[in-house]
């Protein structure tokens, strides 16, 4: 990842805590960071850099060049340990010349990132991140969505879960999928409605992905709303796994036309997305019933992975998950 010198030293400077030229040292909202505390700031990173004892300015630029220069797992996201620095920078303690919520200093290094074409903004983590200026897309790595939840959390998880009770079909893939996947790093996400159930072929959502090595990699996605079951009767909003059997192989089977390559283009893997749960024998009934090459090609998103990584990856709730007396919120997180 290449970022202009100007930007890296502005950011050593933030890092260091010097005062920015023409400035008192009252307008200074970074706290002051000598030799020892340096080399601390680089340790709760996770990395090993010790200052040597060299002009601070300088060799943090240098370190920053050699982070950014780290191998990463997409273009469309900074380095993990960059990210680090980030979110070590803004942390809320270090408020210095202004209130903890740090509204000064996140605006100074906003004024530096913006040449980039980024910006940084808190979370409903309270930690700092990222995100693409243009696209709005979050810039860290893809956050563990196994981890403990907070609070907070737990709280927006509830909700959401609330939402999925009641959504529509429609709701859930315009409403949920489609953002949760974008901000996954998906593009070209095309979604075939229900107005027109001729032209869908089995799926509701077609997508791609590019790989480091720039390879595309091409999705499909069969929504349904409820439960996935492979009982012999259909009940209420659950769908039998065998309404989804015919639909995988038409997705797998039928070519789509992607305009950015102007290429017809085969379905590389099928996303199996249930708004319920997808029973373990439903998913047996699916695996059994394909061959061994198709059977590689199916991927299966449940209830508890959407909430989990709708959760994590900071997403605004639907405007309908919120209740009456509480307004959505002013600036969403993503």
């Amino acid at each position: 990842m290449t970022i202009k010198k100007r930007t890296v030293m502005q950011l050593a400077d933030m890092i260091c805590g010097n005062t920015p030229d023409g400035r008192p040292h009252e307008e200074n909202y970074f706290k002051y960071r000598s030799s020892m505390y340096l080399t601390e700031f680089f340790a709760d990173i996770e990395t090993d850099f010790q200052h040597d004892g060299s002009t601070r300015k300088i060799w943090v630029a240098e370190t920053l060049e050699k982070i950014l220069a780290e191998p990463h797992s997409s273009a469309h996201v900074v380095p993990e340990t960059f990210a680090r620095v980030i979110s070590r920078l803004m942390e809320h303690d270090d408020a210095t010349n202004e209130s903890e919520e740090r509204t000064l200093a996140l605006a100074d290094l906003n004024r530096a990132l913006s040449r980039e074409g980024m910006e940084a903004f808190y979370a409903d983590d309270r930690q700092c991140y990222l995100r693409n200026l243009t696209t709005n897309t979050v810039l860290t790595p893809s956050p563990n969505p196994h981890r403990p939840f907070s609070t907070a959390e737990m709280e927006r998880r509830e909700k959401l879960a609330e939402y999925l009770d009641s959504a529509s079909e429609d709701a859930l893939i315009e409403e949920v999928l489609l953002p949760l996947f974008r901000q996954l790093g998906y593009h070209r996400i095309t979604a075939a409605g229900h107005k027109d159930k001729s032209l869908e072929y089995g799926k509701d959502v077609w997508m791609r992905y590019t790989l480091p090595s720039q390879h595309l990699l091409y999705f499909g996605l069969q929504v349904k709303k409820g439960k996935l079951d492979a009982s012999g009767v259909t009940k209420g909003s659950n769908a039998n796994m065998a309404e989804i059997y015919n639909q995988a192989l038409m997705m797998l089977g039928h070519e789509i036309f992607d305009p950015e390559i102007g290429k017809r283009v085969l379905v590389d893997h099928a996303f199996i997305v249930a708004g319920g749960e997808i029973t373990k024998a439903a998913r047996n009934w699916l695996g059994n019933k394909l061959d061994a090459s198709k059977r590689s090609q199916i991927l299966f998103m449940d209830r508890e992975d959407i909430l989990n990584l709708f959760v994590v990856t900071n997403l605004p709730l639907p405007n309908a998950a919120w209740p009456s007396a509480v307004p959505y919120p002013a600036e969403p997180p993503f």
